[in-house]
């Protein structure tokens, strides 16, 4: 099975509409402890793209155009290319969708 990636693009500054949801960095910190402590023996790999990076890398343009035109909100959850949450991201809905991947929690 291939290596799953889980991708959060964010911003420093926080969404006008989440005021009081954690920044986009907290998140994708409290993503990653989640998803260890729920998963302990599989391996993910974690990216997180700045949305306001002008020099942001070609695969993901396309997501952070659309954050910017406020198509989605930001932090925007996306695992393995497809978008699973935004705004104020739950755990329940990643776990879900994970869990859609064949990776089951330990324990």
């Amino acid at each position: 099975m291939s290596e799953v990636v889980i991708t959060v693009y964010g911003a420093e500054e926080r969404c006008a509409s989440c005021v009081n949801a954690p920044g986009s960095k907290e998140t994708f910190e409290w993503l990653q402890a989640a998803i260890g402590r729920k998963y302990p023996n599989e391996h993910f790999q974690y990216q997180y793209v700045d949305i306001m990076n002008p020099h942001v890398e070609e695969e993901y343009r396309d997501i952070t155009q659309r954050i910017l035109d406020e198509e989605f909100f930001y932090p925007l959850i996306v695992i393995d290319g497809e978008v699973v949450d935004e705004g104020a991201p739950r755990l329940k809905v990643v776990f879900k969708a994970i869990e859609e991947k064949g990776i089951q929690p330990t324990g």
